[in-house]
């Protein structure tokens, strides 16, 4: 692999991109399906789509495994979607509802909601468990 292309997985067709480091914040496009790669937006996972994005993603992928009855989860929610817009380019963050994808949820021996699981190449290497504000996600990744 060259040292300034990254490969970036589709969150819509999961076609691997390889984007120029230089261009990672310029919006790039699925080179597929034609839709955003790095839109500043979280992407929504589930089991069936979890291992091939991770392992795809040569970016960081902070997950927040979270549920909708989930009084913390919502509220943090706008934190997430902010913290996503402020690493636009140099991480990318995913939701993946508990409930809906228990397969994910106890492979990661998630007990309690929210949590936080920051991946490098679909390896997990710190977590955070608790509502937190953007600064604080930010964090995380950096």
């Amino acid at each position: 692999m060259e040292s300034n292309r990254l490969n970036v997985a589709c969150a819509h067709c999961l076609a691997t991109n390889r984007v120029p480091a230089s261009r990672l914040a310029d919006d790039p496009v699925c080179g597929r399906c034609g839709k955003d790669l790095l839109s500043g937006q979280p992407v929504e996972l589930s089991d069936a789509d979890f291992d091939r994005f991770t392992r795809q993603t040569e970016l960081p992928v902070l997950v927040d495994f979270w549920a909708p009855w989930c009084g913390p989860c919502l509220g943090m929610a706008p934190q997430f979607d902010l913290a996503a817009s402020q690493l636009k380019g140099r991480a990318v963050l995913a939701k993946l509802n508990s409930d809906d994808n228990p397969k994910t949820s106890n492979r990661f021996g998630i007990r309690s909601i929210p949590t936080l699981v920051r991946l490098e190449g679909g390896i997990e290497r710190s977590r955070q468990t608790g509502a937190l504000q953007a600064g604080q996600i930010v964090s995380l990744v950096r």
